[in-house]
C-alpha cells in the first residue's frame, strides 16, 4: 500500500479516471479526470444525482468494470496492469461489496454465503466456517447460520451480506446504498453496524449513498455533479 506525504496508508486510488458508454456511433462521456484516495480506516460518502455515474464510479473502483481513460489502484496495485484472473483474486481479498440488495445465493444458508469468499482464497473449509460464524455472531445473526436468504428478514439478509464483505478483513468495502432498500429504522441499524465493524477492523468504507443524513457520519462527503468529484465541506452536506 502506498503511503501519502502525510504517513498514512492509501488503500483504494484512482488518477485521472475517465469513462464514456459507446454505442454504435453514440458517446455518452460519465466523467473524466476523476482523482480519489481512499485511505486507511477512512469512511467515504458519495453523493449525487440519479444519473450522475455513483455506481459507475463504484464499479470501476472495484474492478468490476474497465475505464476509457486513467488508472484504478487497489492495495497499491494497479489493476489494468494484471490479468483477470489476478485482478479477481485481488479484488475478493482486499475488497468487500454491499448492494441495495444482498445478492446472496439463494440455494445456501447464510453460514455458506458468508463462506465462500474465504473458500474462493484457498483458505480451508474449518477456517472459513470460524471466521464466517464469527462474524456472523457479531452482526447477531448466531441463531440463523443455518437459514437460507428467503428464510431471513430483509435487514438479516442485508446484515449477511455485510458479514459476508468483511469475512476476508477487506482494506476496503464498498458499498452501493446498501440501506436503500430498508425501513428508516433498519436501515439506521445497519449503517451503525458498518461503522462499528469499520472502527473495529479498520476497514476503510467508500458509501455511494442518496441520504445526507448516513453522510454526515462519514469522514469525508464527495459530490460527483455533472462528471466531477468535488468534495464538500460540512455545511454544504
Amino acid at each position: 500500500m502506498s503511503k501519502p506525504m502525510d504517513g498514512r496508508e492509501t488503500v483504494l486510488s484512482c488518477d485521472s479516471l475517465g469513462m464514456v458508454y459507446a454505442e454504435g456511433k453514440m458517446r455518452t462521456p460519465v466523467f473524466d479526470g476523476l482523482h480519489l484516495d481512499v485511505h486507511k480506516g477512512e469512511t467515504v460518502a458519495i453523493l449525487g444525482a440519479s444519473g450522475a455515474g455513483k455506481s459507475t464510479l463504484l464499479h470501476l473502483l472495484g474492478g468490476l468494470d474497465t475505464p476509457t481513460s486513467g488508472e484504478v489502484f487497489v492495495a497499491g496495485k494497479k489493476m489494468s496492469a494484471l490479468s483477470d484472473t489476478a485482478r479477481g483474486a485481488l479484488r475478493n481479498k482486499a475488497l468487500g461489496f454491499v448492494y441495495q440488495f444482498h445478492h446472496l445465493l439463494p440455494e445456501f444458508t447464510a453460514i455458506e454465503n458468508v463462506m465462500l469468499p474465504v473458500l474462493l482464497n484457498g483458505t480451508g473449509v474449518a477456517e472459513a466456517e470460524s471466521r464466517a460464524r464469527g462474524l456472523l455472531e457479531s452482526v447477531g445473526l448466531g441463531h440463523r447460520l443455518g437459514h437460507k436468504p428467503g428464510e431471513l428478514s430483509g435487514g438479516e439478509r442485508q446484515r449477511a451480506a455485510v458479514a459476508r464483505a468483511l469475512v476476508n478483513q477487506p482494506a476496503c468495502v464498498l458499498g452501493d446504498e446498501p440501506t436503500g432498500n430498508l425501513d428508516e429504522k433498519t436501515a439506521a441499524t445497519v449503517f451503525d453496524l458498518m461503522l462499528e465493524l469499520n472502527r473495529e477492523q479498520h476497514t476503510s468504507l467508500v458509501l455511494v449513498t442518496h441520504d445526507r443524513r448516513l453522510a454526515r457520519r462519514l469522514d469525508r462527503v464527495l459530490e460527483l455533479h455533472e462528471g466531477k468529484l468535488r468534495e464538500l465541506a460540512p455545511e454544504e452536506v
